[in-house]
């Protein structure tokens, strides 16, 4: 079957290296990848991210808590447990 995914190009670019070190397609490299992780999950290997535990206060979120930095969030989230 085919179908279009969009990839970073740094991401793509890198695998279409990888493909040509291992000498095989593009196709098949992915198509190794996704059988992996796809096997991956059913034996129950992969680990479930902790959850967010999200701290609300009166009057709105924290002046130093900035939800538009990722990095800066989870940082502040796991200073404040």
């Amino acid at each position: 079957m085919k179908t279009t995914i969009e990839l970073p190009d740094g991401l793509l670019i890198d695998a279409k290296k990888r493909a040509a070190e291992l000498r095989c397609t593009l196709r098949a490299l992915i198509e190794r990848g996704l059988r992996h992780e796809l096997s991956q999950s059913k034996r129950g290997i992969l680990t479930r991210r902790p959850r967010i535990r999200w701290v609300t206060v009166r009057g709105g979120l924290p002046r130093e808590l900035d939800v538009r930095d990722r990095v800066a969030m989870h940082e502040w989230l796991r200073r404040h447990r």
